[in-house]
């Protein structure tokens, strides 16, 4: 299925990392999108941007899911 943003969309090598580390990796290899930590349990605006990525880490700050753009 092709994106309709532009650039990389999906990061699935972050599984594990810390989150500012992904943070900062998923800007540099996608610089049209913001990335935003946003700890586990916490709730998040559900409409698709092609400018953003969260960041979902547990509480120990490690990247549980994979960040993808939306």
């Amino acid at each position: 299925m092709a994106s309709i943003c532009q650039g990389k969309s999906s990061w699935p090598e972050l599984l594990g990392v810390d989150g500012k580390c992904a943070v900062a990796t998923i800007e540099r290899e996608n610089p049209l999108v913001e990335a935003i930590i946003v700890p586990e349990g916490s709730s998040i605006i559900e409409n698709f941007r092609c400018d953003r990525v969260w960041v979902w880490v547990d509480q120990d700050g490690i990247v549980y899911i994979v960040p993808v753009i939306g």
